[in-house]
């Protein structure tokens, strides 16, 4: 069935529930949405902002929403793309959009105007629906795409080139709008990463959002009373797949804006929070204000968190025995995908498994796995091989792309990119991107591998191996290294560190500076070898 019957059901079972919470700390106030009307509360300067709404409101919300796209034209088989921060109109428009028979195609914020033309052009977008923070970079672009029809503005003070998204939808009509959708009509478009280039656009069926959405509940179990801690930006398969699990237990979900540690932890104490997704970067930082003393749980309730789960990258061993030290009762869970798998799921570890803290685990519910070479023979066990993945949450293809699209899915099966292997437990261990791989003096080195051993360094807060070119070598492995606040790092100690590895895997040259990521949490290594390919190196010690 479409997802959107999750929601319908939801509103039904539980019409004055909390579904969704708006969580901000930078502002002054707190504006609450009832089931009947919104109230506005001044609050004392330093108190957050914060709404939320019921499941009923928000299934009236999406249903004016599509009323309101359908009034102006929209047909099933559009497109509507969504540029905005996260925040409590968000989901009600992307449901709104598929109530509407339409596609959703949500934007990455950071996308500069220039991206953000070219993404719209790509996926045929016929309306936008952008907030506050992108007026200059749409106002850039209004006049050069002719294909969008509707420029909706979703705020206040609603600029002269859009039309005022809230004061339209307003007066629309909150009843359902009759379209007929199955499983095999077309759902969403969501972009690559773009780590190559401009980014691909990833066409899925309204299948694959409901196989994640089952997934998501089958692996972490949530229930009608388990609260979801939602920090990731929505336009991204992780975090909205997460959600998912919400949407099909009906429980409250708290997206948060702002990603300290105080911030965190707090939110989860006010929220009383079970489930709780991060980012490892935020991971560290949580467990790094506590060991400085930033942070004293004794001042919080986390006594409702239940689960923390990692996804988006490869989650060093050390960082989980570190959280499994100060949070012994946490369950501990990490998820392997990609967009064009529907995000993640199709591999999990399972919070049975944490005795494998280190592998991205087995094949997830409803998911076939296996590891092949480059003629695409299944490898032995220990032998790496690209990841390849195969279910009903796999894209349709590449829109407009039929040879991007041919490189990647053979006979039903997406292949990665990532390069993997098994242990003697059928335990799947991702060993590095196909394309980061380092081939110096003809040895193949893994940066990742690289990477889990010089985080377990007390002083690393961050870091990122990437090759370099070498005339005698080829490639030499050199490490970008983020040293934590107040701590300081020489290339002698990490090279006295790094003894241990066997010579070649050592890395040749340590450059210390901040590990770019982007706002999924991927090290941006293309950036890193344009900063530093064909540059002299200068390695210094630094205060971090």
């Amino acid at each position: 069935m479409p997802i959107i019957q999750y929601l319908e059901e939801n509103a039904k079972k539980f019409p004055y529930e909390t579904a969704l919470v708006e969580l901000n700390p930078e502002v002054k106030e707190i504006r609450r949405t009832t089931w009947k009307e919104y109230e506005l509360i001044e609050q004392p300067r330093g108190r957050s902002y914060r709404r939320e709404i019921t499941w009923r409101v928000f299934d009236e919300k999406a249903n004016r929403c599509a009323n309101l796209l359908r009034n102006r034209g929209i047909k099933k088989g559009d497109k509507v793309a969504i540029l905005m921060m996260n925040g409590i109109e968000w989901l009600p428009i992307y449901f709104g959009a598929l109530k509407a028979g339409a596609l959703a195609v949500p934007l990455n914020f950071r996308y500069t105007a220039d991206e953000i033309r070219y993404c719209l052009d790509l996926s045929d977008s016929d309306a936008l629906l952008f907030g506050s923070e992108f007026i200059g970079r749409v106002e850039e672009i209004a006049d050069k795409i002719p294909k969008v029809k509707l420029l909706f503005y979703v705020g206040d003070s609603c600029p002269v080139f859009a039309e005022n998204y809230l004061h339209l939808v307003a007066n629309e009509s909150s009843e359902k709008t009759e379209i007929e959708l199955t499983d095999d009509d077309d759902a969403a478009i969501y972009f690559s990463s773009g780590t190559t280039g401009f980014p691909k656009a990833i066409l899925h069926k309204h299948r694959s959002l409901m196989h994640a959405a089952i997934v998501e509940q089958k692996h972490h179990g949530q229930m009608h009373d388990d609260v979801f801690l939602c920090i990731p930006p929505l336009y991204h398969t992780g975090a909205k797949m997460h959600w998912f699990g919400s949407l099909v237990s009906g429980g409250k979900s708290v997206l948060l804006t702002g990603v300290k540690p105080e911030t965190i932890v707090k939110a989860a104490s006010d929220e009383k929070c079970s489930i709780v997704w991060l980012l490892v970067p935020w991971a560290q930082d949580i467990l790094d204000a506590i060991d400085s003393g930033r942070i004293n749980l004794e001042n919080y309730d986390l006594s409702k968190w239940r689960l923390m789960h990692i996804g988006a990258q490869p989650v060093p061993p050390s960082l989980i025995r570190r959280w499994k030290q100060v949070f012994p009762n946490h369950d501990y869970d990490t998820n392997y995908g990609l967009s064009e798998s529907i995000g993640p799921g199709c591999v999990h570890l399972g919070i049975e498994n944490i005795h494998k803290v280190g592998a991205i685990g087995i094949p997830g519910y409803g998911w076939e796995v296996k590891i092949v070479d480059e003629n695409g023979n299944i490898v032995k066990k220990g032998d790496v091989g690209e990841l390849a993945v195969k279910g009903p949450g796999v894209m349709t293809c590449y829109y407009h792309d039929d040879k991007a699209t041919n490189d990647v899915l053979k006979d039903g099966w997406l292949h990665t990119g990532d390069m993997a292997m098994t242990d003697e437990d059928g335990f799947i261990f991702l060993v590095d991107r196909k394309k980061d791989v380092i081939i110096t003096g003809g040895e193949n080195l893994y940066p990742v591998q690289i990477e889990d051993y010089l985080r377990a360094n007390q002083k690393v807060k961050d870091v990122a191996v990437i090759g370099l070119p070498d005339a005698r070598l080829g490639e030499i492995a050199a490490a970008i290294i983020e040293v934590k606040e107040g701590e300081q790092m020489t290339e002698a100690e990490v090279q006295e560190f790094c003894k241990e590895l066997p010579r070649y895997k050592r890395p040749r040259k340590v450059i210390f500076a901040v590990v770019p990521r982007n706002p999924t949490g991927k090290i941006e290594k293309p950036k890193l070898r344009k900063m530093y390919c064909g540059e002299s190196l200068v390695k210094t010690q630094i205060t971090g």
